[in-house]
């Protein structure tokens, strides 16, 4: 039975309920002063606290999708070669193009929004699951590509579309961009009310290295995740789907340590993406148990992964970044907010969204995913031709 199963949450429920309901009727017989007693006494409390433990840990692993698997919880997963196969709308009309590498296509999932739940494509668009390679990187993690309505319909057969890709927090599952946040059923509504071109979104979780913490950085000697972000995902998307290839018609947000990856790979690989969005998220890189090393002591590259550091010492790219959160609720984020937006100089533009209070979680990133998205869609552009 799989870690985020029903099954495994009932058992562990049911185990605990038994094993605090064998410890209240045992502890009148376990109330002596023999060694034998006091040894019975701490076995039953700690079995009773590891039981309810386990219980609440799989309640909560459920409810936020920390891990999607036993592989991914003991990081133990199947880390071999990637087999890949042509999707849907490859090269333009389902044809591989020579020598391209694409994403594999593992299923597809309904869509939720714009007051219908089905899998019509031709009115709500597709899920696609998939698993997508990093030719470049050697790197490669599954996610789900969101194709909206109009990529089915028979005027639109040779258009190519923009796209955006959306990264969770960490160690967040991508599936949480689905069921948590519903970006598909978001797009869809602000498309339907006409405050959103249709976008092609690529929803991913912000390490292809699980079950480290990357910070979208390529770390010497180790994964090589900006790499993995910027080149291999556009590419593999490009010759997987009807997407434009030009910095344009690509960009990337996120929530959390997303909204970083969102800032940090907008303003460090502008030839890649021109548009970025974050959604409570940080302006410098996380270091703990989670990252190891990324900078491998070189200051200099800890430097860069500081945004801040990048806007007040190097010079500024010509993007366009939105930063949304909150006024009160989420620790600093609102005077590291202001330093940022302080320090943002022309060629490049800064945006904010911003709610009076606020935690750190998917209430707050919900409410700012709406004036998000348009602000991508605003942006986002397919050149002619």
């Amino acid at each position: 039975m799989g870690l985020t199963s029903h099954k495994v949450l009932a058992l562990a429920i049911l185990a605990a309920v038994l094993v605090t309901t064998a410890t209240v009727w045992l502890w009148p017989r376990l109330a002596r002063t023999s060694w034998r007693s006091v040894l019975g006494r701490i076995g039953a409390l700690l079995a009773t606290q590891l039981t309810v433990l386990c219980a609440l840990a799989l309640a909560a692993n459920n409810y936020f999708s920390f891990y999607s698997s036993w592989g991914d919880l003991l990081g133990t997963g199947n880390r071999g070669a990637v087999t890949v196969r042509s999707g849907p709308g490859a090269d333009g009309d389902g044809r591989k193009a020579a020598g391209a590498v694409v994403v594999q296509v593992l299923g597809t999932e309904a869509v939720q929004g714009g007051g219908v739940v089905g899998r019509d494509p031709g009115r709500v668009g597709r899920i696609d699951s998939v698993r997508i390679p990093g030719p470049a990187s050697g790197l490669s993690t599954d996610g789900y590509v969101y194709l909206p309505p109009q990529y089915f319909r028979p005027d639109r057969q040779n258009s190519r579309f923009p796209a955006a890709i959306v990264l969770t927090g960490f160690p967040g599952d991508a599936r949480n961009l689905i069921t948590r946040l519903n970006y598909p059923g978001a797009a869809l509504n602000l498309m339907a009310a006409g405050r959103m071109q249709p976008t092609v979104l690529v929803l991913m979780r912000p390490s292809p290295a699980m079950p480290a913490d990357t910070e979208c950085e390529d770390v010497p000697g180790g994964p090589q995740s900006e790499t993995y972000f910027a080149k291999d995902v556009p590419r593999v998307v490009e010759d997987s789907y009807r997407v434009a290839a030009d910095p344009h018609a690509w960009a990337v947000m996120g929530d959390s340590t997303g909204g970083y990856c969102a800032l940090k790979l907008t303003m460090r690989d502008p030839g890649a993406f021109l548009t970025g969005a974050s959604l409570s998220g940080y302006y410098r890189a996380a270091e703990d148990a989670t990252t190891g090393d990324l900078f491998k002591g070189s200051e200099r590259r800890r430097d860069e992964a500081d945004l801040l550091w990048r806007l007040r010492n190097l010079p500024q790219p010509a993007v366009s970044v939105l930063v949304a959160g909150t006024a009160e609720g989420d620790g600093a984020y609102q005077q590291q907010t202001d330093a940022f937006v302080a320090a943002v100089r022309p060629p490049m533009t800064v945006t904010t969204a911003t709610l009076p209070s606020g935690g750190h979680n998917f209430r707050t990133w919900e409410r700012l995913l709406p004036p998000a998205l348009e602000f991508l869609s605003q942006h986002l552009r397919v050149p002619p031709g």
